[in-house]
């Protein structure tokens, strides 16, 4: 796990893990927890702390992929937000 300062929407994001063999980038607010996760219209998996609407983690299913077909990832949290390559490099690189 990387400390990372990556700011999608309004969250910042402090740590992720890169699992580049599946290409599933994990973003964390804090250190890993437990949380409640619930599903994107795009597909990707965002995390709640337990009973609040404060967003913990978010999970991007296929982050390189998308990033060479369409040059930026769309995430509903719960507005909709877009995030670059250049937003999501320091995390795609903590491999």
């Amino acid at each position: 796990m990387e400390r990372v300062n990556i700011k999608i929407g309004r969250v910042v994001f402090d740590h992720a893990d890169y699992d580049d063999e599946n290409d599933v980038l994990y973003l964390h607010v804090g250190k890993p927890g437990g949380g409640e996760g619930e599903e994107t219209p795009e597909g990707h998996v965002i995390r709640y702390s337990p009973d609040t609407n404060r967003v913990v983690g978010l999970t991007l299913l296929s982050p390189r992929f998308i990033l060479q077909r369409d040059g930026h990832i769309v995430v509903t949290m719960p507005e909709t937000v877009e995030a670059t390559a250049d937003d999501l490099a320091p995390a795609l690189a903590a491999v």
